[in-house]
């Protein structure tokens, strides 16, 4: 168990190196980069088995999600590192005649903290510490409690390649997580709950520390299907996405909407899929993952059973192992409640609506708080744009779901009860860098604008430039 002294101790450490300036070269950061790559690669097998243990995962479930995910971002990192780094240079404008070149330097922040959750143990910490080490920052990994044996192996694996006056992880639960907020951080990432990105918020204010926050949202990620949508190759992507890692994922689809011309077909189509996918039997089928607790199957389970007259698929569970199969509840209204939080789970509950009537639905799912993601099947895309590109919520897709995050160059994260800031590649490095403005002054050609006296008939030629130099 940390103390609070230990914990000060390892921030003062980092804020003792970060000091060095050590930190600030580039060559420098593409090197530590570079040996977290190669600690993946190396421990691959080690990841893939943590996985299993914790949540069940399969082989290439760990390895698409975790591992050779973190290995592209870290890729594009250093393949960008260098050219996102050069300070911006910027022509100051007549208004500052001389001193008519001004740069802008990407400063890192200084001692940041990761705190990551037990959905994606790997991904969420070690591909942030990916874009903290590229902003030139040290780290404070707080890890996840319920993923223990993946945090674990990140305490090893980190320990291996960088002292801890770099990074290091830290494990513990809440009253851990407590004493990291206790610190003065110079950043602070946070991925989970919108109750606890706000208790994040809370304490960062106590020193204003900039956060970023990557959170599931409050009322769920919606999934629209219109009555042209093409019905078999959207339950095919919806039924994998809604496996993956038992639904315990930020951006996966917490509920559909389903134009009733076409909801029997559609779920017919869906339940087939689910079928052909995991099998007759999920829970016993070793590629499912399961709950990552008790508590997580517990509360799956009794959702389900407040619902159980309306379940037209799955249901079941083993308490055991965990696993709570792919479960399908229908029909659902849009108020009520199973479709107003987030699930984090494999229930999957389906609202009708009629086709007429979409324009209603979506300004229902507007008016609440915004989701991580949305997806759209449809055949109309002009329309299916003009929905994305005029609402609030953190991405998405049309006709395909969770694709948008493996994309490069490109951000990823919420908005309001989904989050703040955004990161992946170029949008991570500027997520833990501060754009520091700096004029280059001249000595030689001042004008004497900026000085007084302004008043008289000798002056009056001083207010005539301003007002040209400024229009």
């Amino acid at each position: 168990m940390w103390t609070k002294q230990e914990i000060h101790t390892i921030v003062q450490k980092q804020r003792a190196f970060f000091k060095t300036g050590k930190t600030f070269d580039i060559d420098w950061r593409i090197r530590r980069l570079e040996a977290l790559k190669k600690a993946v690669v190396r421990y691959e097998k080690e990841i893939e088995k943590a996985l299993y243990e914790d949540l069940g995962r399969s082989r290439a479930e760990a390895y698409f999600c975790d591992v050779g995910t973190i290995i592209l971002e870290i890729n594009e990192m250093m393949r960008g590192l260098k050219r996102w780094a050069k300070p911006e240079k910027h022509f100051s404008g007549i208004t500052c005649f001389p001193s008519v070149v001004t740069k802008v330097y990407k400063m890192p922040y200084g001692v940041t903290l990761i705190i990551s959750p037990f959905n994606f143990p790997f991904l969420l910490s070690l591909g942030v510490l990916a874009a903290s080490i590229s902003g030139g920052n040290t780290a404070v990994i707080k890890a996840s409690s319920k993923s223990t044996h993946s945090t674990e192996l990140l305490k090893v694996i980190i320990a291996e390649i960088f002292p801890d006056r770099y990074v290091t992880v830290i494990d513990g639960g809440h009253d851990v997580a407590d004493l990291c907020l206790d610190e003065r951080f110079d950043k602070i990432f946070y991925t989970g709950s919108p109750k606890v990105g706000m208790h994040v918020m809370r304490e960062a204010a106590k020193n204003l520390t900039p956060v970023a926050l990557e959170l599931g949202g409050e009322t769920g990620n919606w999934c629209v299907i219109r009555k042209d949508a093409n019905i078999k190759d959207a339950a095919r992507k919806i039924a994998f996405f809604k496996m993956c890692n038992s639904g315990q994922i930020c951006i996966n689809i917490n509920q559909i909407a389903v134009s009733e011309e076409i909801a029997g077909e559609f779920l017919k189509e869906l339940k087939a899929e689910f079928i052909r996918q995991i099998g007759n039997a999920p829970v016993t089928n070793p590629e499912y993952p399961r709950l990552i607790t008790k508590d997580a199957y517990k509360k799956c389970a009794d959702e389900a059973e407040r619902y159980r007259e309306r379940i037209i698929f799955g249901g079941n569970g083993n308490s055991d192992t965990l696993k709570y199969s792919p479960t399908i509840i229908y029909p659902v209204d849009i108020d009520e409640e199973i479709v107003k939080h987030e699930l984090f789970n494999p229930l999957l509950p389906v609202v009708p609506y009629k086709d007429s009537e979409i324009e209603k639905i979506m300004d229902t799912i507007a008016d609440r708080e915004h989701g991580l993601a949305l997806y759209i099947f449809t055949a109309d895309t002009k329309w299916a744009e003009q929905v994305m590109a005029t609402g609030q919520y953190g991405g998405g897709c049309i006709n395909e779901v969770c694709l948008h995050i493996m994309v490069k160059g490109v951000p990823f994260n919420g908005t309001g009860h989904s989050g703040m800031g955004a990161y992946h590649g170029e949008w991570g490095f500027r997520e833990f860098t501060h754009p520091s403005t700096v004029l280059m002054g001249e000595t030689q050609f001042n004008l004497p604008l900026r000085e007084h006296p302004h008043e008289g008939i000798k002056n009056k030629y001083k207010m005539i430039l301003i007002k040209l130099f400024e229009r």
